[in-house]
Parts: C-alpha cells; structure tokens; sequence
C-alpha cells in the first residue's frame, strides 16, 4: 500500500490538555475521522478501519464507542430489502 505522509501544527500544550502524548493523538484523532467520515456515509466500513489503522472488528468496537450504528442501513431501509425479495 502506498502512503502520503501529512503533517499538522498544532500547539503543545494541546497534548498535556488531552493528557495524550503526539503518537497517541494520532491514533485517536485518525480513528475519530474514521468513525466520522463512516457515520456520514462519506467511505466503507472497510475504508474506515484501514485509516483508522485498525481491524473491522476493533473499528467496530470504535464505532460502538463512539455511539454510532455499525450499519449504514437503516431499520426501514433493511425491511425494504428483505420484502423485496
């Protein structure tokens, strides 16, 4: 897999407000675009999991974390499909 390395500014005293150290940051900060960009419909749960640099199953865990359905279906939307058939 090709990568492109990006890079941020931010203050320092942003990590020691966060109590994180600028690794850990990282990782939170990839994994909350995620689970951000996949509750909006924007990538795959699969394309999430690969930015967030987890897992499917440990994005899962994220995504229950931060309180967002798994599914980008809604209840009415599988009714739908499954009647369809």
């Amino acid at each position: 897999m090709e990568t492109i390395h990006v890079s941020i500014e931010l203050p320092r005293d942003v990590f020691s407000a966060l109590r994180q150290d600028p690794e850990g940051f990282v990782r939170e900060m990839r994994v909350a675009a995620a689970v951000k960009w996949y509750e909006n419909s924007v990538i795959s749960q699969g394309k999430a999991a690969e930015i967030a640099g987890l897992s499917r199953a440990e994005f899962i865990n994220a995504l229950n974390q931060f309180k967002v359905w798994p599914f980008q279906y809604s209840a009415d939307e599988i009714v739908e499909e499954v009647t369809r058939r």
